[in-house]
């Protein structure tokens, strides 16, 4: 439905006097909304990282939560606000000058570009934990099972050290920020 969503987007206000495009666009945003809100209230009961077989380092954890709500934030504001959009120009609001058009656009449309960067950001972070072979991926993606093992390769075994480095740099200058 996201994707969907990007490409079947209003690009022009004025596209919203079509009456049968705003019905459809005001059940489609409402629908998005209902099946995110769903499923982040039923994802909330399980734990981050739940396929790992290893311990996971806090930062990370903080980093994966920190993405994995801000996510949902963002997919929750993009049809709240395109809702919000659709009421506003059906009471007339149909300048982009007028400052709560304005408002609510410039929201929907940073909760748009900012949800591109976060999704880049978990899908990439998927892959490298596959490529790691820390177990998460399968849990998030059933079919195509990774190995049982860690992976071998330098590369990934390196970077994955780099990593830990700084997981543990970041919760040193933490700590010593709390004494």
């Amino acid at each position: 439905m996201y994707i969907y969503g990007i490409f079947k987007q209003v690009d022009d206000l004025e596209d919203l006097e079509d009456k049968s495009l705003l019905i459809f666009e005001v059940i489609f945003a409402a629908t998005f909304l209902l099946i995110v809100l769903a499923r982040y209230f039923y994802m909330r009961r399980f734990k981050t990282f739940l396929g790992s077989r290893e311990e996971v380092h806090i930062v990370h954890y903080y980093f994966a939560k920190t993405v994995h709500k801000s996510m949902y934030l963002c997919l929750i504001l993009l049809p709240l606000t395109g809702l919000l959009i659709a009421g506003l120009y059906t009471k007339g609001y149909t300048d982009e000058d007028e400052l709560i058009i304005g408002l609510v656009l410039g929201l929907h449309e940073f909760a748009a570009v900012f949800s591109y960067i976060l999704i880049a950001t978990h899908v990439s972070a998927a892959i490298y934990s596959r490529l790691k072979g820390e177990g998460v991926w399968s849990s998030m993606v059933p079919v195509l099972k990774e190995k049982e093992n860690h992976s071998t390769n330098k590369v990934i075994a390196k970077f994955s050290e780099i990593e830990e480095r700084f997981y543990d740099k970041i919760e040193d200058l933490i700590s010593s920020k709390k004494e």
